[in-house]
Order: C-alpha cells, then sequence, then structure tokens
C-alpha cells in the first residue's frame, strides 16, 4: 500500500486525485491533505479518508483536531512527513513551490500537477531532485504524454541522444477562431467554458490565453532535459493525441487516448507500473472523423509567445512572468480588468523588469513579490 499526501486536494486535480483513490482502496492510503480557501470540503474528505495530518492556508481548521485524531500542520511540514511515500502536488499558482522543494529535501518522489513549481524554479527543482535521488512524475496530459513516449527510449551514458523535437499539442482553448478584436470583449463565463477539459479557474483561464502551452514549454525543457529550440507548440482541437516526440530517425511517437485527467493521475500514483481501469472511456478509433493540427497564432495569443521568450531568458524572468499572469488573470475574473490586458500586464511587467544574475530560491520569491506589485500597478493604470 502507496501512502500518500495531496496537497490541493480540493480543486480539479486533487479531487479526481482521490477518485482514483477510491477505485484502489487496498493500494493508496491518504496520510495527509491540504487545502485553499474550501474547508468545508476538506473536513468531508477529512471524515472519507481519516489522514493523519491535514493543512490548509484558508484557516476554518478548529473542528479538524476532533475529526478521527487528525493533526493541523503547515503544509511544508505535511509535504515533508516522514510516513508519505508519494506527494501529489495538486495546488495551481506559486503557493507550490516551497512545498514541492520541502517533499524533495524530504526525499519523497512528487506527482506534480502544478506548472508554476517548475516555470519559476525548474533549475532548482530538477537539481534538488537529482541530488535527493527522488523522481518528479509529471501529471499534465501533456507532460505525461511525452514522458511515456520516452520509456525504453531513455538514451544511456556516451550514446547519441535519440531525441529531436518535443511537440506539445493544445486544444487551442474556446477563442481558437475568434479575432483579437473579439476576444477583447470575452466575458469570465465564456472563458471558463473549455471545450474538452474539466480544469480548475486559472488553468482554464490559462488555457483560453494559451499562457499555460507557454508555462508547458518552461516546464518541458526542465523535465526532459530539452532545448528550448527542440520544443514545439502545435493547435490540436480534438485533443486525443496529448503530445508527441520525435526521434533522431524522424519516427514519431504520439500518446493517444480520451480527454481526461484521470488517465496522467492514476499513471503518476502506479508507477512503474500500469493498471487496468475500465472506468475510463476508451478511444475507438473509426468513430474518430479526423485529427487536425494548426500552428498557434501568436498575433491573437501573444501569452505564449511571452512566456516561451521569459523561459529562454531565464533567471528570474519566468518567475516574473508567472506571478503577473497570476495576477491578471485574478483580476480578469474579479471584472477589474479586460480579457485583453492579460497579456499587455504580462508583457508590461517584464519589460519593467531587470533580472538578475542570482536566481536562487531568495531572488525567485523576491521577483515574484515585485511583479505581483507591479502587475497590479500597470492593471491600475490599464484601467484608467
Amino acid at each position: 500500500m502507496k501512502s500518500i499526501v495531496i496537497l490541493g486536494s480540493t480543486g480539479s486535480i486533487g479531487t479526481q486525485t482521490l477518485e482514483i483513490v477510491r477505485m484502489f482502496p487496498s493500494s493508496f492510503r491518504v496520510v495527509g491533505l491540504a487545502a485553499g480557501s474550501n474547508v468545508p470540503l476538506l473536513v468531508e474528505q477529512v471524515r472519507e479518508f481519516q489522514p493523519e495530518l491535514v493543512a490548509s492556508s484558508g484557516g476554518g481548521l478548529a473542528a479538524l483536531p476532533r475529526l478521527a485524531g487528525v493533526r493541523p500542520v503547515r503544509t511544508e511540514e505535511l509535504a515533508s512527513y516522514p510516513g508519505a511515500d508519494l506527494v501529489v502536488v495538486a495546488t495551481s499558482g506559486s503557493s507550490g513551490l516551497l512545498p514541492t522543494l520541502a517533499a524533495i529535501k524530504a526525499r519523497k518522489n512528487v506527482a506534480l500537477a502544478n506548472k508554476e513549481v517548475l516555470v519559476m524554479a525548474g533549475h532548482i527543482v530538477v537539481k534538488e531532485a537529482r541530488q535527493a535521488g527522488v523522481t518528479i512524475l509529471p501529471v499534465d496530459s501533456e507532460h505525461s504524454a511525452i514522458w511515456q513516449c520516452l520509456w525504453g527510449e531513455d538514451s544511456r551514458p556516451g550514446e547519441t541522444k535519440r531525441t529531436s523535437r518535443i511537440i506539445l499539442t493544445a486544444s487551442g482553448g474556446p477563442f481558437r477562431k475568434l479575432s483579437t478584436e473579439e476576444m477583447a470583449g470575452v466575458s469570465p463565463e465564456q472563458a471558463l467554458r473549455h471545450p474538452t477539459w474539466r480544469m480548475g479557474k486559472k488553468v482554464t483561464i490559462d488555457s483560453a490565453t494559451l499562457f499555460n502551452k507557454g508555462m508547458e514549454v518552461i516546464e518541458a525543457h526542465w523535465l526532459f532535459n530539452e532545448p528550448y529550440s527542440n520544443i514545439e507548440v502545435v493547435i490540436h482541437p480534438e485533443s486525443v493525441i496529448h503530445s508527441m516526440v520525435e526521434f533522431c530517425d524522424g519516427s514519431i511517437k504520439a500518446q493517444m487516448s480520451c480527454p481526461d485527467m484521470r488517465l496522467p493521475i492514476q499513471l503518476a500514483l502506479s508507477y512503474p507500473e500500469r493498471w487496468e481501469n475500465n472506468s475510463f472511456p476508451r478511444l475507438n478509433m473509426a468513430e474518430l472523423k479526423a485529427l487536425t493540427f494548426e500552428m498557434p497564432d501568436l498575433s491573437r495569443f501573444p501569452c505564449l509567445r511571452l512566456a516561451r521568450e521569459a523561459g529562454e531568458k531565464g533567471g528570474t524572468y519566468p518567475a516574473v512572468a508567472s506571478a503577473a499572469d497570476e495576477v491578471a488573470v485574478e483580476l480578469f475574473l474579479s471584472g477589474k480588468v479586460g480579457f485583453g490586458e492579460i497579456a499587455r500586464v504580462i508583457e508590461g511587467t517584464l519589460n519593467a523588469h531587470r533580472g538578475v544574475d542570482d536566481s536562487g530560491i531568495d531572488a525567485i520569491l523576491a521577483a515574484d513579490k515585485w511583479a505581483r506589485a507591479e502587475a497590479r500597478k500597470l492593471a491600475g493604470a490599464a484601467v484608467c
């Protein structure tokens, strides 16, 4: 039985992770849960799964010590709990960075669904994981697909590198065919209607702007040690091929399945094994009328370009882009800026930033704090 901690247990990935746990009750033991403001759902989860530890950034945990003897702790303490075999980082945003590092330093394997962790500090996270001898298991469908395509293909020391290109697929979101002018008037309600995936609000808006795909380029760079020049993005509206890898001889492997996040979640939990699960929908190739692909239009989706450029600059620039996006999305969802202003806030913040050579954790956290204040200032000017 594998003991797991879930950070972000009340969010989209967290609740789907608990679905997998319910499907395999003899394989998993939930020893820790952490959530944000949705304390009522967290209390329900504690009653059902009876973890030993619980954490919440939203407060309201006074009643939890009386529930099955559960002990409230800080999130970093939960992430490094000695009784855990695997830590699932299912949060979104920069709040996942320090708990992830805490888990790695405690020599816990990490199933990572939080994009911002590798975007902000990929060089630190990967180095720490290597030194600790732990595995980062990708949960995002795109990175899980790349990971699966690479199984059995890893080069041994001294051998020629076998991969020549990573191809990340993107659904294109709900506004793939809208003009720039039409997108300017998009409402939060419209942007939250993703045509394919069921996700949290932040990730759904990032999917609509394609900023999420730029973050995934940065993640792929760190997860698979691939130069940015070898990482491409293509729009694939059917969301059946989750990503592809081209090898040195020109062969391409693609991982295909119905769009269902439970599949990559289960794979991260069950690794190094694949488990049969008849609850998942199966892909019927005969019913597929077409698989289409197109290049993203960066003039209509500048957030993809901005994220990628920040990754290529390196240092503190990716953390600044990530923080500015968090602020811009929050302001868009609250109706304080328009959809088109998201990219302008990110770009303005990046242009105002002066990167530093020191990209240690303190510099990254300082850049994150600065970028949030700068983004709010720019957003205020944009509104005026």
